[in-house]
Protein backbone atom coordinates (compact mmCIF):
# COMPACT_ATOMS: atom_id res chain seq x y z
CA UNK A 1 0.00 0.00 0.00
CA UNK A 2 1.13 3.56 -0.47
CA UNK A 3 1.90 5.85 -3.30
CA UNK A 4 4.78 5.63 -5.70
CA UNK A 5 5.78 9.27 -5.72
CA UNK A 6 9.16 10.88 -6.13
CA UNK A 7 11.03 11.57 -2.90
CA UNK A 8 13.42 14.18 -4.28
CA UNK A 9 11.39 17.38 -3.84
CA UNK A 10 7.79 17.60 -2.73
CA UNK A 11 5.41 20.39 -3.56
CA UNK A 12 4.44 21.03 0.06
CA UNK A 13 6.73 23.82 1.32
CA UNK A 14 6.98 22.49 4.90
CA UNK A 15 7.85 18.94 3.96
CA UNK A 16 11.52 19.18 5.02
CA UNK A 17 14.49 17.70 3.26
CA UNK A 18 14.58 14.46 5.22
CA UNK A 19 18.37 14.46 5.61
CA UNK A 20 20.03 13.85 8.99
CA UNK A 21 22.80 16.42 8.39
CA UNK A 22 20.37 19.37 8.50
CA UNK A 23 22.04 22.05 10.69
CA UNK A 24 18.72 23.55 11.83
CA UNK A 25 17.68 20.34 13.57
CA UNK A 26 18.48 21.07 17.19
CA UNK A 27 16.59 19.41 20.01
CA UNK A 28 13.60 21.77 20.11
CA UNK A 29 13.68 23.47 16.71
CA UNK A 30 11.80 22.16 13.75
CA UNK A 31 13.31 22.38 10.31
CA UNK A 32 11.30 24.06 7.63
CA UNK A 33 11.99 23.66 3.99
CA UNK A 34 12.61 26.77 1.98
CA UNK A 35 9.21 28.38 1.55
CA UNK A 36 8.36 28.87 -2.09
CA UNK A 37 7.14 32.36 -2.77
CA UNK A 38 4.71 32.95 -5.58
CA UNK A 39 4.72 36.50 -6.94
CA UNK A 40 1.35 38.09 -6.46
CA UNK A 41 0.10 35.28 -4.22
CA UNK A 42 -1.81 36.38 -1.17
CA UNK A 43 -3.25 34.28 1.65
CA UNK A 44 -6.52 36.21 1.45
CA UNK A 45 -9.66 35.35 -0.51
CA UNK A 46 -11.78 38.30 -1.64
CA UNK A 47 -14.44 36.56 -3.77
CA UNK A 48 -16.28 33.25 -3.76
CA UNK A 49 -18.84 31.40 -5.84
CA UNK A 50 -22.34 31.83 -4.47
CA UNK A 51 -24.56 28.85 -3.71
CA UNK A 52 -27.77 30.80 -4.36
CA UNK A 53 -29.97 30.90 -7.47
CA UNK A 54 -32.40 33.26 -9.19
CA UNK A 55 -35.75 31.94 -10.45
CA UNK A 56 -37.93 33.28 -13.29
CA UNK A 57 -39.43 35.97 -11.02
CA UNK A 58 -36.03 37.26 -9.91
CA UNK A 59 -36.26 35.81 -6.39
CA UNK A 60 -32.97 34.76 -4.79
CA UNK A 61 -32.74 31.61 -2.63
CA UNK A 62 -30.80 28.39 -2.05
CA UNK A 63 -33.76 26.17 -3.00
CA UNK A 64 -37.16 26.73 -4.61
CA UNK A 65 -40.34 24.74 -4.01
CA UNK A 66 -43.84 24.81 -5.45
CA UNK A 67 -46.94 23.58 -3.70
CA UNK A 68 -48.89 20.85 -5.48
CA UNK A 69 -52.21 19.30 -4.47
CA UNK A 70 -52.22 15.50 -4.42
CA UNK A 71 -55.51 13.57 -4.21
CA UNK A 72 -55.18 10.18 -2.55
CA UNK A 73 -58.20 8.09 -1.48
CA UNK A 74 -60.49 11.07 -1.92
CA UNK A 75 -58.41 13.28 0.38
CA UNK A 76 -56.54 16.30 -0.86
CA UNK A 77 -53.05 16.78 0.49
CA UNK A 78 -50.65 19.64 -0.19
CA UNK A 79 -47.14 18.57 -1.08
CA UNK A 80 -43.99 20.58 -1.81
CA UNK A 81 -42.13 19.81 -5.04
CA UNK A 82 -38.61 21.07 -5.53
CA UNK A 83 -37.96 23.19 -8.63
CA UNK A 84 -34.68 22.47 -10.39
CA UNK A 85 -35.30 23.89 -13.87
CA UNK A 86 -35.10 27.49 -15.08
CA UNK A 87 -32.77 28.54 -12.26
CA UNK A 88 -29.78 30.85 -12.82
CA UNK A 89 -26.74 30.79 -10.55
CA UNK A 90 -25.94 34.03 -8.76
CA UNK A 91 -22.29 33.75 -9.77
CA UNK A 92 -19.21 35.12 -8.05
CA UNK A 93 -19.81 37.48 -5.15
CA UNK A 94 -17.44 39.78 -3.29
CA UNK A 95 -16.87 38.98 0.39
CA UNK A 96 -17.49 41.69 2.99
CA UNK A 97 -14.40 40.64 4.95
CA UNK A 98 -11.45 38.83 3.33
CA UNK A 99 -10.88 35.25 4.48
CA UNK A 100 -7.63 33.27 4.68
CA UNK A 101 -7.31 30.66 1.93
CA UNK A 102 -7.47 27.07 3.13
CA UNK A 103 -4.53 25.79 1.08
CA UNK A 104 -2.13 28.67 1.75
CA UNK A 105 0.57 27.59 4.25
CA UNK A 106 0.60 30.43 6.77
CA UNK A 107 1.42 30.30 10.47
CA UNK A 108 -1.30 32.22 12.31
CA UNK A 109 0.04 31.98 15.86
CA UNK A 110 3.15 30.49 17.39
CA UNK A 111 2.76 29.65 21.05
Amino acid sequence: MGGSGSKSKGFWPFSGSGSVDDPTKDGNEQSLARVRTFPGATPFVFTRRSSMFFDEDGDLAHEFYEETIVTKNGRKKAKLKRIQKNLTAQGIIKLDHPCIHVDFPVVLCEA
